[in-house]
């Protein structure tokens, strides 16, 4: 079995896209980072925000990095994919 990559998720608490994506990630069983932007506050947003940008200029969500590999928005089988499940 092959180690999985680190999976971190930016996500928005009222985002149906996003709870959709956290849904997937619960049922493959995937362990994962999730920060839920619009909760953050003064200096800790900003710094999310900053990081967030960097793989998604556009400030989308939610925003999931999977290892190396960037997913944009609710794609189920590049979520898969990106995951080997």
């Amino acid at each position: 079995m092959s180690e999985q990559p680190t999976v971190k998720l930016y996500a928005l608490s009222t985002c149906g896209h996003c709870k959709n994506t956290k849904r997937l990630l619960d049922e493959l069983g995937v362990e994962y980072a999730a920060t839920e932007v619009d909760l953050t506050t003064g200096e800790e947003r900003k710094a999310v925000v900053e990081e967030v940008r960097q793989y998604n200029p556009g400030l989308t969500f939610p925003t999931l990095l999977i290892g190396e590999v960037v997913i944009i928005g609710y794609k189920e089988q590049e979520i898969r994919g990106a995951l080997g499940k």
